[in-house]
C-alpha cells in the first residue's frame, strides 16, 4: 500500500469544499495536521487535476483572492460564475469561507 503525498493529501481536502465557497491555505495545512502553508500554495500552483479538484477556491487567510497558475482575472472569474462575491480584490471569508 502506497502512502499518499503531501499533495495528494492537499488535493483530497481541497475536493471537499463545494462550488461557491473558499478556503485557504492555512486551513488546508490545519486540516492535514501541518503547518506547511506555503507547501500547500505550491500544490496548488502543481495541480494537475485541475478542475476537477479546484484550486481557484483557495484564497489568502486575509480574504485576498491570492495567486492562480492561469492567472488571477481567470480565479476572479471562476469565483465569480460561483457566486463567491469579490469586492476590492478581497472576499468575506465570514460569508464564503468553508470550513472543514
Amino acid at each position: 500500500m502506497s502512502k499518499k503525498s503531501f499533495y495528494e493529501k492537499c488535493y483530497a481536502v481541497l475536493r471537499k469544499v463545494p462550488r461557491g465557497r473558499v478556503t485557504t491555505y492555512k486551513e488546508i495545512a490545519k486540516a492535514l495536521d501541518s503547518k506547511a502553508y506555503r507547501a500547500v500554495g505550491t500544490a496548488m500552483n502543481k495541480n494537475p487535476y485541475a478542475p476537477k479538484v479546484p484550486c481557484h477556491r483557495v484564497v489568502n487567510s486575509d480574504g485576498k483572492v491570492g495567486k492562480f497558475a492561469s492567472g488571477e482575472r481567470k480565479k476572479i472569474r471562476l469565483l465569480t460564475e460561483e457566486g463567491v462575491e469579490i469586492k476590492n480584490g478581497r472576499i468575506d471569508l465570514g460569508k464564503f469561507r468553508y470550513r472543514f
